[in-house]
């Protein structure tokens, strides 16, 4: 099993990557699960460190939805919340169904 977990204290955001034989990485980009290789072909194609927050939605619900649908075992919906420096954090999109994003 692999996870992403987010938040920020005064040096800023930070994002880390932690699996269950306890190895914990800080990075800027991950893509966690079975279907993270699906996920990496698209961000690695697409990302950009200055996408706007709108740029930034749309590439992870075009990265979480082509995982969902190549992989089995990756689930079929996309949730996308925005974590800030500040420690908020408010839902974006709830639920939207893989298949109706791909077909």
């Amino acid at each position: 099993m692999g996870t992403m977990f987010t938040g920020s204290d005064k040096t800023g955001a930070s994002l880390y990557y932690i699996d269950n034989d306890a190895t914990r990485l800080r990075g800027k980009l991950f893509a966690v699960g079975s279907g993270g290789t699906f996920a990496y072909g698209v961000l690695d194609t697409n990302y950009r460190y200055d996408m706007s927050l709108q740029e930034a939605v749309n590439l992870g619900i075009r990265a979480i939805s082509s995982a969902t649908f190549k992989d089995s075992a990756s689930g079929g919906v996309v949730r996308v919340y925005h974590v800030t420096n500040n420690g908020d954090w408010k839902l974006i999109h709830d639920a939207i169904d893989v298949s109706e994003l791909h077909y």
